[in-house]
């Protein structure tokens, strides 16, 4: 009996410390937000600041969901960016042909089917992520601005999304819908024998697959799920924005920074707090910052962009440490 305690009291005691771990941060997060709220004369917590926040911090915790599933197989995609531009466009069209059916459909539609086709290709031809990446990245920038100078699609590119259907970029729909993918992401990610096959596969191909892994199952699967969360964002970031411009020369790419930034931090604490669990945090964490950097009056763009690059380097730094070897 004493035995079998001794077993089972370990992983308790762990969700208890990540537990009070969590409240320990969220206190700090508060205690901070006060600061910021006193060195912005009371704009901070203002209401309607509260409100912008929380409803630009969804989408890019959607792709940092992604991008946990994405990192825990060892691969990079850069073409996420374009990806969500695509989605856009979907979820504008489709929404104003068929109503919320398509608004949703649209986006998830085309966001799991090309993340799905990025892993085809890296399933099969073997090319690194990061190289097949970024020639996707330009193969789908391209595709957009053929969808926008065609004559046929140009109307369909250029249209507003209705006011109508962009209920999921408003609160509480959003904070609503971030609710339910905390919840699905945490249990495909810890609870599914999928999550488990995932972060087996980054931490050692060979012996993955020596354990019986059906490696390219394995990363169709990857594709699969990061797709569904990045077609969430880009239905959830159209439902914002109303409408997407085409990125072309690759800044695309700009789309992830902030995702990224916000998984690299999650990444720092995912000793202490589950990953998934410590994505929407480090969310409100970044987006935060860059509030305050606007309310203080930082340019965006210029200085708001050096601070993002130093974060990234400061959290990649951070959160690889200890680890040996070339780091993917």
């Amino acid at each position: 009996m004493q035995t079998l305690k001794s077993k089972q009291n370990p992983p308790q005691e762990k969700n208890q410390n990540q537990a009070i771990f969590a409240l320990i941060l969220i206190a700090v997060i508060i205690i901070a937000a006060i600061v910021f709220n006193i060195i912005t004369g009371g704009e901070f917590l203002d209401s309607t600041n509260i409100v912008i926040v929380l409803s630009h911090i969804v989408w890019p915790t959607f792709v940092a969901w992604g991008f946990c599933f994405l990192f825990a197989c060892g691969y990079t995609d850069l073409s996420i960016g374009a990806i969500i531009v695509l989605g856009s466009f979907a979820t504008t069209i489709f929404g104003n042909w068929l109503g919320y059916p398509g608004v949703i459909l649209g986006g998830i539609f085309v966001g799991t089917l090309l993340t799905f086709l990025n892993f085809n290709v890296f399933a099969f031809t073997k090319i690194p992520s990061w190289i097949a990446g970024i020639s996707l990245a330009m193969i789908y920038e391209a595709l957009a601005v053929f969808l926008k100078v065609n004559k046929t699609t140009e109307a369909l590119i250029y249209v507003e999304m209705d006011k109508s259907l962009r209920l999921l970029g408003k609160l509480p729909w959003s904070v609503i819908v971030l609710a339910i993918g905390l919840v699905c992401a945490y249990i495909v990610y810890n609870r599914t024998s999928v999550g488990l096959n995932i972060r087996a596969l980054g931490g050692n191909k060979e012996v993955s697959k020596a354990l019986g892994i059906n490696i390219t199952k394995t990363l169709l699967m990857v594709g699969l799920i990061s797709g569904l969360f990045i077609g969430l964002a880009s239905v959830i970031q159209q439902s914002i924005a109303g409408r997407t411009l085409v990125k072309t020369g690759l800044t695309s790419i700009n789309m992830m920074f902030h995702p990224l930034a916000i998984v690299l931090l999650a990444q720092v604490l995912q000793k202490r707090l589950n990953i998934i669990i410590a994505v929407p945090i480090c969310s409100i964490i970044i987006y935060a910052i860059f509030n305050l950097l606007t309310l203080v009056r930082v340019p965006s763009g210029t200085l708001q962009e050096a601070f993002l690059g130093a974060f990234l380097i400061a959290f990649g730094i951070i959160g690889q440490r200890g680890s040996k070897g070339v780091v993917k």
